[in-house]
């Protein structure tokens, strides 16, 4: 029995999963599948352009395990477009960086960023500055009146 896949990391999960030739009926495609982490290796090879042994850091893999994935995307990249079918992405064994969410009362705009990126500058929406840590992950405040364990308050600071 084969060793089981590692998790590969990738930034994000894709928001289109499907792809197809204009105006030709699902019903009469055939579907080339391709894994989550192998449109990761094509983002950082093709679109970041970056060097296989760099690459293959970002993705927690050998540069080796890189080169193989990144060539079988494409072969299926390919194969897709000359052939004429439908290109579904899904799958692999990937894992995604923990995600802080934001919202700014503003426009009531809500986004994540990825842990270790830094506090964002303003809002990608509206670009304001006035905006919230929304979730009670990693590095969250109890607030002013939040509990300590045990449920005692905590004590107010004097100025």
């Amino acid at each position: 029995m084969p060793r089981p896949h590692c998790p590969r990391r990738v930034d994000a999960l894709p928001h289109q999963t499907y792809f197809k030739p204009r105006g030709v009926p699902v019903a009469q495609l055939e579907e080339v599948q391709l894994s989550v982490d192998e449109l990761e290796a094509l983002r950082l090879a093709d679109l970041e352009g970056l060097y296989h042994e760099g690459a293959a850091a970002r993705m927690n893999v050998s540069r080796a395990t890189f080169g193989r994935i990144v060539e079988s995307a494409r072969r299926k990249v390919a194969e897709a477009l000359v052939g004429g079918h439908a290109l579904r992405i899904e799958g692999g064994t990937v894992e995604t960086p923990a995600l802080r969410s934001f919202s700014c009362p503003a426009c009531r705009h809500s986004w994540s960023e990825p842990f270790g990126t830094g506090r964002p500058g303003k809002c990608p929406e509206c670009g304001g500055v006035d905006f919230r840590r929304v979730d009670a992950g990693r590095g969250a405040s109890r607030g002013r009146w939040g509990r300590r364990r045990g449920g005692q308050r905590s004590p107010r600071r004097q100025p």
